[in-house]
């Protein structure tokens, strides 16, 4: 930013220049004259303190804030925003791209209607028309890329072929290899729009990758925090948990690697945390959990159930092996029956099968619950187990 005039002149709060001359303030007369504390949070906070703030330059933060406008259909603010970019230093071009890249994460109507903005924006500072880059194509890891290609066919061909066709060939093979935008600032852009849009789930995967494409732990982080002014503070609360065990996961490989292949005894009884209850229905208790650190991908628990007590509906990536210490419990994938479990059963969950498992109605069950991780993720927690679903277990439960 050239200094606190020009950036009021462009922001999204000003009217007209001669007033933005004749008034420091960014937010506009009317807003103290309607809410006043948001004046003083959009002058003294937003713009006075936040966008001064070093952790990202103010060409990435305009990259993020142009990525959320866009990614959440907010394109009736986006001309001024677009103009407060450019002068940070985006490039008319890298604004088509992410444009283009962020209609695959938000959809074809914000990409569109982010277009028709934009364009007011380019007419009034006569930019002329954007070309395609005649650079070199970014080359991607190819390790990195075998392995996503492969998670992709292992687990999204079996049900929708064509949409697995597509994320290999166009997406990852022809949008993220185009050289209109850094691999970095693709990966930049992503993540915003996925905190943007409530998408922790896809958080882990792209935040691995922005991290690998160069952006650093502490830009991932002020990326988010900045969302949250444009987004909403719980879309920025939701992304903190995944982004965490992103780079508790990294720290934990860079101290393997570097030496640390100590044996590590996680006791009995070790680390009791309550089961939260949007995940368990029931008193739930977990103890002795532990990860592989490194390459390993490794994780697990020992998990005890009240009778009755019981998870949500949930799938894991690579899949899930229980084995059964004590009392009876039940297990059930989504339209098949409720199965029972005894002690000295071993029950393997093949990947991204929709299922439940806990204690029988009657009994408390305690098992030990083993799960590997895909891009830093176990499990994908879903509804809850109706009363009736569950009801229907225990007049149904079998053993084969």
């Amino acid at each position: 930013m050239k200094n606190l005039a020009a950036s009021i002149a462009i922001s999204a709060f000003a009217t007209t220049g001669a007033e933005a001359q004749q008034n420091p303030r960014v937010a506009p007369p009317a807003v103290y004259e309607v809410a006043p504390g948001l004046g003083h949070f959009t002058d003294d906070v937003l713009f006075g303190e936040f966008w001064k703030r070093n952790d990202l330059t103010p060409r990435d933060r305009s990259l993020v804030t142009i990525s959320v406008l866009i990614s959440t259909g907010k394109g009736h603010v986006l001309v001024n925003h677009v103009k407060r970019a450019l002068e940070n230093g985006v490039k008319p071009e890298e604004i088509g791209e992410v444009i283009t890249h962020l209609a695959f994460y938000s959809g074809w109507p914000n990409a569109m209607s982010a277009v028709a903005e934009v364009k007011k924006a380019f007419d009034e500072l006569k930019i002329a028309p954007v070309a395609d880059s005649e650079a070199e194509r970014i080359q991607l890891d190819p390790a990195g890329e075998t392995a996503r290609s492969a998670s992709v066919d292992a687990n999204v061909a079996p049900i929708a072929p064509a949409l697995a066709d597509l994320t290999n060939r166009v997406l990852f093979d022809d949008l993220w290899q185009r050289p209109n935008l850094s691999a970095r600032d693709r990966s930049l852009v992503t993540m915003a729009a996925l905190v943007a849009m409530g998408q922790p789930d896809q958080l882990v995967f792209h935040a691995n990758r922005a991290l690998d494409n160069g952006l650093t732990p502490a830009e991932a982080a002020e990326a988010v925090t900045h969302v949250g002014f444009y987004a909403g503070w719980p879309r920025a609360m939701s992304a903190v948990a995944p982004l965490k065990a992103v780079l508790e996961s990294r720290q934990a490989s860079a101290g393997t690697a570097s030496g640390n292949s100590d044996i590590k005894i996680v006791r009995r009884g070790s680390q009791p945390v309550t089961g939260p209850m949007e995940r368990f229905t029931g008193k739930v208790q977990v103890s002795g959990a532990y990860k592989g650190e490194g390459a390993a991908r490794i994780g697990g628990a020992t998990v005890s159930f009240e009778a009755g007590a019981h998870t949500a509906w949930h799938t894991h990536p690579l899949g899930q092996t229980l084995f059964v210490v004590s009392g009876r419990g039940w297990v059930q994938k989504e339209g098949g029956p409720v199965e029972v479990m005894e002690p000295g059963d071993v029950v393997w969950i093949p990947p991204m099968v929709k299922h439940w498992h806990g204690a029988s109605s009657a009994e408390a069950m305690v098992h030990f619950a083993v799960s590997e991780a895909l891009d830093g993720s176990t499990v994908t927690w879903m509804e809850k187990v109706s009363p009736e679903t569950y009801k229907r277990g225990e007049e149904a439960a079998i053993r084969p």
